[in-house]
């Protein structure tokens, strides 16, 4: 007789824990390294799920490969930082709404000694130009990445081309390619989130930054529905417009480490 009451049990149970999982709704965010590296994401989706009742379950990676995984439909919303990709993004119809919601900026760190006198330099150009003549060891993560898309640029502005005998490709995201650097006593460019958060691990130094053309904004986008039905619209709309919101910006300007703001709202 106790074997049908143990059924029950655990059908009832079972019942309980679905009803359980389906009061938690959850979305797919496909965003960058430099977001997760920093501990912002963690600091910003504890806030959200407390407020909205909604899980993120977060993919960090290079913004190449988290667009391609919109344009695949493998995610509800992106968050990224090429702003020529994410236009051509969103007009070849792969993503909708988009909205710019904080930015930082780019900086070029490397070793105490600076070989390169990077230090002494006012410009990217000028820097960029100083590492390929001197032939200087520097890092690129090398991995369609919005940090590698931007470097790529810089060096297109220059009209000059990365294969001096110095230029390695990590393949690596934002934290291991500033590792790799500091290892290999070499520069880099990084964005400052990251390495606010990884400074004090790091044998490198901050060596040239603020000029205009090292600005770094961040987009959040939402994927299609039209070509992706399947995809979590409105809750991803709903975690798109906390970002924006009042409270939302409010948060990412109160993150910071030790004392530094390593992002700033752009929303309002």
């Amino acid at each position: 007789m106790k074997k049908p009451l143990l059924g029950i049990g655990f059908a009832l149970w079972s019942l309980l824990s679905i009803s359980v999982f389906a009061q938690n709704p959850s979305i797919r965010l496909a965003t960058t390294t430099s977001t997760y590296n920093s501990g912002l994401l963690d600091y910003l989706l504890a806030e959200f799920q407390s407020a909205e009742g909604i899980e993120v379950q977060v993919i960090a990676v290079g913004t190449g490969k988290a667009l391609r995984m919109g344009q695949n439909g493998d995610v509800d919303v992106v968050m990224t930082h090429a702003p020529d990709a994410e236009a051509k993004f969103v007009a070849d119809g792969h993503g909708i709404e988009p909205l710019g919601v904080m930015y930082n900026d780019f900086i070029i760190v490397g070793p105490q000694s600076d070989p390169a006198s990077l230090s002494s330099l006012h410009s990217v150009s000028e820097g960029l130009q100083a590492l390929a003549i001197s032939e200087q060891r520097f890092l690129s993560r090398g991995d369609d990445s919005g940090t590698h898309k931007k470097e790529l640029q810089l060096w297109q502005s220059i009209e000059a081309k990365p294969g001096f005998s110095g230029y390695l490709e990590s393949g690596r995201g934002m934290g291991h390619t500033l590792q790799m650097a500091s290892e290999l006593q070499g520069y880099t460019l990084s964005d400052r989130g990251t390495w606010l958060a990884m400074k004090d691990k790091l044998d490198l130094q901050v060596l040239l930054q603020s000029d205009p053309r090292l600005l770094n904004p961040y987009q959040i986008i939402l994927i299609n529905p039209q070509h992706h039905p399947h995809v979590q619209a409105d809750l991803g709309r709903q975690f798109q417009h906390w970002m924006v919101s009042e409270v939302g910006q409010a948060a990412i300007g109160a993150f910071r480490i030790n004392g530094e703001a390593l992002f700033v709202p752009s929303a309002r």
